[in-house]
């Protein structure tokens, strides 16, 4: 009987231990070898995209000139009252 139950599940059971142990082993090759590959590919030509557009928005000036940008406020009083200012004194 015994002899038959090894006959009868042997291969089938050594065929799912292989399947499975392939399947983890070659999860753990992934994780570990081309995952961080990978990932630091992404990383450099994000920053390389990144270097290409600072490069774009930044103006071609010689060397030694200086110039000097001013921001202006676009905040103006269009005629809103923020309230009325109370002068008060402390009571003892």
């Amino acid at each position: 009987m015994t002899l038959f139950i090894t006959l009868y599940f042997g291969p089938g059971l050594f065929r799912t231990i292989l399947i499975i142990a392939i399947i983890y082993f070659g999860i753990r090759f992934l994780k570990r070898y081309l995952f961080p590959k990978l990932i630091d590919k992404g990383i450099k030509n994000m920053q390389q995209k990144m270097r290409e557009q600072q490069q774009q928005q930044q103006p071609k000036r010689p060397e030694g000139e200086v110039t000097v940008e001013n921001q202006r406020s676009n905040r103006r009083n269009n005629g809103q009252d923020n309230g009325e200012y109370v002068d008060f004194e402390e009571v003892d």
